[in-house]
């Protein structure tokens, strides 16, 4: 196949405005350490509508292309591409795997630059580096595929690599979207006990018992405090995840949490909200941390979860709840803002 001259792409032009598809041109050739995928599946994270909503603050990069989790088939390889090869099969994520880091690709829109990071998955096409790309089984489910670029390593990570859980240690996810409710299998595949669901939509939670969770609370109706301490009672909570941002939740996971407990934090507060806790547990055992993607290994993470997967051993097609065409892409950003959506959003390329 021909290196496409143009593709159509979902571009954020202005914070908090909805996405504008269009049409953009792709450059002449790839640099070294580039690859040209075509892009099948992408999902929709958080951290999208953190960057649409301008959570981190000023976006100095718009107009911008988005998505960071998708399958996809390699089409071209640049110049010292050893990983991966025309016809493989590849999950596009967002951490660091084996390969080259090429530079971000020179895509133009009416003439002018189109910005894009080194991947980018609402668009037809993507010219990705070399180490945001892991090879798959040629036979893979490309919808299932999607997941392991973000939603299922990031999910699976919290509680391997954060929160370190153990068997019969108390967990409370707090946020039940795409990545929640992997954080919610995991805990199970671990042995944790209970395993409490928080959010405010009654159709994530009954996802997240389909995943494992033990105890649901919908926060919007109880309040959420005396609802997981009436589950763990005496013995208290081990181990808080929030994946919310919000930083009276992230205050409540240290409230409430053990001498020894763990706060894990997946959402990210926006910009000039500051959390408050008092740090003396802190120096007794306490722990609160910031995941960054649950600090997975994409080339070691990917292949493991996957073999999991194929032996039946984690649910994944139930987490695909919506799927959209990408000139519906904004819908599709609604109904995870608004709970319609229960578990993970795809975008069909």
């Amino acid at each position: 196949m021909t290196m496409p001259r143009t593709m159509r792409a979902a571009i954020l032009v202005e914070q908090k405005k909805p996405l504008i598809v269009d049409e953009i041109q792709l450059p002449d050739a790839l640099e070294i350490g580039q690859v040209l995928v075509k892009v099948h599946f992408s999902g929709i994270c958080g951290s999208q509508l953190g960057e649409i909503d301008g959570a981190k603050g000023e976006d100095k990069f718009l107009p911008h292309l988005l998505g960071h989790e998708a399958s996809g088939t390699v089409i071209e390889i640049g110049a010292g591409v050893k990983h991966v090869k025309p016809g493989d099969v590849v999950v596009l994520h967002w951490r660091k795997g084996l390969g080259i880091e090429g530079a971000p690709p020179n895509y133009l829109w009416n003439g002018k630059k189109l910005n894009a990071g080194w991947i980018a998955t609402f668009n037809e096409y993507a010219i990705v580096s070399e180490n945001r790309l892991t090879s798959i089984p040629a036979n893979s489910d490309l919808e299932v595929a999607a997941l392991f670029g973000c939603a299922v390593t990031t999910g699976f990570g919290v509680i391997e690599n954060n929160a370190k859980v153990r068997i019969g240690e108390s967990v409370v996810v707090f946020g039940a979207g795409g990545v929640g409710l992997n954080i919610v299998q995991a805990a199970s595949l671990v042995g944790a006990y209970p395993i409490i669901a928080v959010d405010l939509y009654d159709n994530r939670l009954a996802l997240a018992k389909e995943m494992g969770a033990t105890h649901l609370i919908n926060s919007s109706k109880v309040d959420a405090k005396l609802g997981i301490e009436e589950v763990v009672g005496n013995l208290g909570l081990d181990v808080f995840i929030d994946n919310t941002g919000q930083p009276k939740i992230i205050e409540l996971g240290y409230q409430i949490t053990k001498q020894q407990g763990r706060i894990v934090l997946v959402g990210v507060p926006r910009k000039g909200n500051e959390i408050q806790v008092y740090s003396l547990p802190l120096h007794f055992g306490k722990k609160i941390t910031g995941s960054h993607g649950g600090e997975s290994v994409p080339q070691d993470d990917i292949p493991r979860y996957h073999n999991m997967y194929l032996a039946n051993r984690i649910s994944l097609e139930e987490l695909i709840t919506e799927k959209y065409c990408l000139e519906d892409v904004n819908i599709a950003i609604e109904n995870m803002r608004n709970g319609q959506a229960s578990g993970r959003c795809l975008v069909q390329l």
